[in-house]
């Protein structure tokens, strides 16, 4: 046997691996089915955990590393569940036809919107001034969209969303309103306006970026902006996902999302900024790289590209953005500090600290 033999055969394997993938995606689909009629969760962590063990098990038989028979079944489980929860939020929208309007709906986060409530069953109109979006219906002006909308979500940049809302309060817009701003504080004069005209308005911020496809460990945070019926609608919404619901009042939203965001952002910001100003080329780094900074690398290489002017509206429009900025650069002194008088004890203590916080955190 030679060498195309040999790779032959491989493809024969290849394809026999797809066909029964293909297999088992069809079995999922009907146990997700049997969970939706007896009203089941979409995920079951212990049977994920049989699942895996199970894996594990049969590799070490069968002379395969077992981690690798894990990783290829967390790829299968995790496709299960996105096709188990888009099912599910097919099976139980609420749309029935019903008109929805998503402002900004062609940017990431408003394309992601017009997606998740044209499958439940909505008709959509994207009201967008620059971006179309081919499957939907398209107006560049959301006060020209010309009919009453069940559901209108506001994904516009956070200064344009305040506009927006303002003006929905003059016109006497109808219908469930939600925002998605990554910031509340711009928004809140605004959203109480419209609250106090008898507008059924909320705010959401989604926890996750665009490209998500599976919503099972996400949050989303549901916040008062005056009308509860408003927030359990927004709430219903997403009942047939995975996601985890969280509520937070308007006024504490911005506090927590600078070290949420804000942190995370200016952390990863700093970290390919010095990479970037080092004079290293990428490729020389990645033949000497180690394992915490190829994590590293990919987490920054996600948030560079992403949009920086959403990024610095984050930091920038944040009343509380600079605390944890300024406790960033204490924090970066401090470990110059320990550096630069040889401080072993002092080094320590600042990873103990920290373990013990992390661990605290279960």
């Amino acid at each position: 046997m030679d060498l195309q033999d040999l790779r032959n055969r491989l493809n024969a394997l290849d394809r026999q691996l797809l066909e029964l993938i293909a297999e088992r995606q069809s079995v999922v689909e009907q146990v997700g089915e049997l969970k939706r009629s007896s009203s089941q969760a979409t995920r079951d962590y212990a049977r994920e955990k049989q699942v895996l063990d199970g894996a594990r098990q049969n590799a070490r038989e069968l002379g395969v590393a077992p981690e690798i028979a894990a990783d290829v079944m967390r790829l299968l489980i995790k496709t299960s569940l996105t096709r188990q929860e888009r099912a599910r939020v097919s099976a139980e929208g609420r749309g029935s036809g019903l008109a929805a309007l998503v402002i900004g709906g062609g940017g990431k986060m408003g394309r992601w919107f017009s997606d998740f409530l044209h499958s439940q069953g909505y008709a959509v109109t994207v009201a967008d001034p620059v971006n179309r979006v081919p499957e939907f219906h398209c107006v560049a002006d959301w006060t020209e969209a010309g009919e009453e909308f069940a559901v209108t979500v506001v994904a516009a940049p956070l200064q344009k969303s305040a506009a927006i809302l303002e003006e929905m309060a003059e016109r006497g817009h109808r219908g469930l309103i939600f925002d998605v701003g990554s910031l509340k504080t711009p928004l809140i004069p605004a959203l109480r306006k419209l609250a106090a005209s008898g507008a059924k308005v909320t705010s959401v911020h989604p926890m996750f970026g665009p490209d998500t496809d599976l919503l099972s460990d996400k949050h989303v945070i549901f916040l008062d902006a005056g009308s509860e019926e408003a927030k359990a609608a927004a709430q219903a919404l997403f009942a047939s996902t995975m996601a985890c619901q969280s509520e937070m009042k308007l006024e504490e939203h911005d506090r927590l999302i600078a070290y949420v965001l804000g942190l995370s952002h200016a952390l990863n910001i700093a970290f390919f900024s010095v990479l970037a100003s080092s004079g290293e080329s990428v490729p020389r780094l990645a033949d000497i790289s180690s394992t915490t900074f190829d994590a590293q690398l990919e987490v920054a290489s996600r948030v560079a590209a992403e949009n920086p002017n959403l990024y610095f509206e984050i930091q920038s429009l944040n009343e509380y953005g600079l605390e944890p900025l300024e406790a960033l650069a204490t924090a970066v002194a401090d470990i110059a500090a320990t550096v630069r008088d040889q401080d072993e004890a002092a080094f320590v203590k600042l990873m103990e600290d920290g373990r013990r916080y992390l661990d605290s955190r279960g």
